[in-house]
């Protein structure tokens, strides 16, 4: 299999783990959650050990090993991305996210993606899934529902749009690149397995994806934190990047 290939494949097999807990376990709310996490978890890094035996790998529910900030090649994985949801009966808007970031003569990048939505039978992969656009009268901009940009309402108003929360960052990610909504804009902090993937499948598609400054999404970092993202149709990026300039 290809990166890409490989990065589906494990996003589609935790996520029908994911279900199956779901379906067969007693739990709910954030005891089904942690189950969730810890064994998605485990089901990832078991097969990466098989299949990449020689990578390094940067998992949310995993100790961090400082040994990735050396190697070449670093699967930056996201058990479940949404766990609150997750553990919510009904809801959809919960993911599993799998990204390898390489380093390359020309620059470090995410060269391989996948976001799967287990709760709509969905992967999006790079390589495969590319943008849609939907043509609507007034844009529709997803924010977090708990943690809504401090810009955000003037950038809404700004466009005239609709503002919708949603959960996963990888659901609204790939809201955008179904066309479900035009822009994912985020302030307010998050690590590098939240994006990973959902940027690498973004950019991979045809989206712009940025630092709400503009400026690029950079990974394996030592601290793996990022502050803030911007995930949009491209042709709406260098508008939405003035108007969060002049609203923050």
């Amino acid at each position: 299999m290809t990166d890409s290939e490989l990065a589906a494949s494990l996003a589609e097999q935790a996520g029908e783990l994911l279900l199956d807990l779901q379906r067969t376990s007693s739990l709910t709310g954030k005891e089904l959650g942690k189950a969730g996490d810890a064994k998605s978890n485990v089901l990832l890094l078991d097969l990466l050990a098989a299949e990449r035996p020689n990578d390094a790998v940067l998992s949310e529910e995993s100790v961090d090993s400082p040994a990735r900030l050396s190697a070449d090649r670093v699967w930056i994985i996201d058990p479940v991305d949404g766990t609150r949801e997750y553990g919510m009966e009904g809801r959809t808007d919960w993911a599993v996210h799998v990204a390898l970031w390489e380093r390359g003569a020309t620059g470090s990048q995410i060269t391989a993606a996948a976001v799967a939505q287990p709760a709509l039978s969905t992967v999006y992969s790079t390589g495969v899934s590319q943008a849609t656009r939907v043509e609507r009268e007034t844009p529709i901009f997803l924010m977090s529902a708990s943690r809504p940009p401090a810009w955000g309402a003037a950038v809404v108003e700004a466009f005239g749009a609709d503002s919708q929360p949603m959960g996963s960052a990888g659901a609204k990610a790939m809201a955008v690149l179904r066309g479900d909504a035009d822009a994912y804009l985020h302030d307010g902090g998050q690590w590098e397995w939240d994006s990973a993937a959902p940027v690498g499948v973004a950019l991979a598609g045809g989206l712009h994806a940025s630092r709400v400054d503009g400026s690029p999404l950079t990974y394996n970092a030592a601290h793996p934190y990022l502050p803030d993202l911007l995930i949009c149709r491209a042709d709406l990026a260098d508008d939405l990047l003035a108007a969060i300039a002049a609203a923050s």
